[in-house]
């Protein structure tokens, strides 16, 4: 009899009861004016709460108006000229109590170098308390008792930090996993000497070498490069799918990008229905997840040290290359409205003020916090006003694999000048043929429904939609000569600028250009 499996899920489900009643007695409007209230009064005395005089104005009538009148809003340029860069140098008491021991390095989707982020002890037991909610709140599907028992896979970045002599940086995803409670360790798995691996090749291969020795439940990760291990067993052990080797296998939890370009092709691998979770953990903090099996939309954590705001997303506050403006228009919670598209501002306890992550969402529904995640400020196409998102490029991908029966690993799209107008150049990686003439008619058939103003300016100002079809490892085989390779990298859906520069010559080199 499965002992240990049937103690953990007893807690699980005696820990489930009071988040449960919780959640139906939680206001997130007070829940976030009370997050305010404690960031405010716990930083007071730093240099950034000084210098912005927080102790009054947690004496204000309206809090929340006089912080937003108060404290400017930073993108992380700002936010690390003017203070982070103190605390990277080992000083204390910058933008949060104490000296910052941690430092995450960003995938840098959006720029060509990492970005280091503070990571501090509040912010470190924020995430594992929003981890715990989402396993908790299992435990209400009725698993059999020995899926409790089973292993957890989590494919991130290295534990194995570097230290730079006042602090340790690396991928948020190896901080967090080197911070594991110990009563995890029994379960997680790749283990610590894998996990400390920092090149992704070596740990790829010992985790296929391992993998007949594990029994999985749920696997955690970022879909590429989950699906590229996954396939590699396959073939490593001529398998017909992942379940011959892990038949207890039920959870596939994701995050990083959407999963739906990738979910087609992720049923191949898999011989059992599986469940499938979303997670938003970014390097700033755990934002939100995915509460339950039954609708792929995650509710935010208001309540767990992270204050939010938002800006609209449009051209009022953002300019053409995804950059804020000055002064942006912001509103808080009790001001946003369903099915709009927000650049998301957060202030948390490790020391982020107004401060512009980069992601933009939308609100299915405010009062419960519910929302997707529908790309990034910089992952946008809008050259002459079609303001062609990632969410439309993301379901332009799934409309095409589903009419098709194709599987597209990867993708992404450039804006560029053609001739005195604009032309729209997507990159597709798949191993399915495909004609190039068709997927331009489907593609431009598909976003001309979606997208209003596509439809506009494709009969104006956007004069051709071009495709590349590439191999998929293509894409990865680039991020590697990028030095980006690894379990925490996604390749960007849009290029602009040296990044397109330096895509259209890599495929020069290798003689894949046009």
């Amino acid at each position: 009899m499965p002992i240990l499996g049937t103690l953990i899920k007893k807690a699980y489900e005696l820990r489930n009861v009071p988040v449960e009643l919780k959640k139906q007695r939680i206001n997130p409007l007070q829940a976030q004016e009370e997050q305010l209230r404690i960031l405010l009064r716990k930083a007071q005395f730093t240099s950034f709460g000084e210098h912005y005089n927080f102790s009054e104005m947690m004496n204000s009538k309206n809090v929340v108006e006089a912080f937003r009148n108060t404290v400017p809003v930073f993108d992380y340029n700002a936010m690390y000229k003017q203070w982070w860069y103190r605390a990277l140098n080992g000083e204390a008491y910058v933008s949060w109590p104490g000296r910052v021991k941690y430092f995450a390095l960003s995938s840098g989707t959006s720029e060509a170098s990492s970005k280091h982020i503070p990571v501090t002890s509040d912010m470190l037991s924020s995430i594992k308390r929003a981890s715990i909610r989402q396993l908790v709140s299992a435990s209400k599907y009725h698993f059999p008792v020995h899926f409790y028992e089973k292993g957890i896979l989590m494919i991130g970045g290295s534990t194995h930090l570097q230290y730079n002599g006042t602090y340790y940086a690396g991928d948020l995803s190896g901080i967090t996993t080197g911070n594991i409670p110990f009563w995890f360790q029994h379960f997680y798995k790749p283990g610590k000497r894998i996990s400390k691996a920092a090149d992704w090749a070596t740990k790829l291969n010992e985790m296929v070498r391992k993998a007949p020795s594990w029994d999985i439940g749920v696997i955690v990760g970022v879909p590429a490069w989950v699906q590229i291990l996954m396939e590699r067993i396959i073939s490593e052990y001529h398998l017909k799918t992942i379940h011959d080797i892990w038949p207890n296998l039920s959870v596939y939890v994701h995050s990083g990008v959407s999963f739906a370009p990738y979910e087609k092709s992720f049923e191949k691998l898999f011989g059992k229905p599986m469940l499938y979770s979303e997670s938003y953990l970014a390097s700033e903090g755990y934002i939100a997840y995915q509460n339950g099996f039954e609708a792929r939309r995650m509710q935010m954590v208001v309540d767990n040290g992270i204050y939010f705001e938002f800006v609209p997303f449009d051209d009022n506050n953002f300019n053409e290359e995804g950059n804020l403006v000055a002064n942006p228009t912001t509103v808080s919670l009790a001001e946003a409205e369903n099915n709009k598209e927000y650049a998301l501002l957060l202030s948390t306890n490790a020391g982020a003020w107004r401060y512009l992550i980069g992601d933009t969402i939308k609100f299915l529904n405010v009062k419960t916090c519910e929302i997707v995640v529908t790309g990034r400020t910089k992952h946008y196409l809008s050259l002459c006003g079609e303001h062609l998102s990632q969410e439309n490029m993301n379901r332009a991908i799934e409309m095409l694999q589903e009419e098709f029966n194709i599987v597209v690993r990867e993708f992404t799209v450039a804006g560029i000048r053609h001739g005195s107008l604009f032309a729209h150049k997507w990159y597709l990686g798949t191993e399915d043929k495909i004609d190039p003439a068709l997927v331009v008619q489907k593609i431009d058939e598909y976003l001309n429904q979606l997208n209003d103003d596509y439809m506009v300016e494709r009969m104006e100002a956007i004069k051709e939609v071009f495709v590349k079809v590439l191999p998929s490892k293509v894409f990865y085989d680039y991020l590697k000569k990028q030095g980006k390779e690894g379990s925490a990298i996604k390749f960007p859906r849009v290029l602009k600028g040296q990044r397109l520069e330096d895509w259209e010559a890599y495929l020069k080199e290798i003689n894949l250009a046009d």
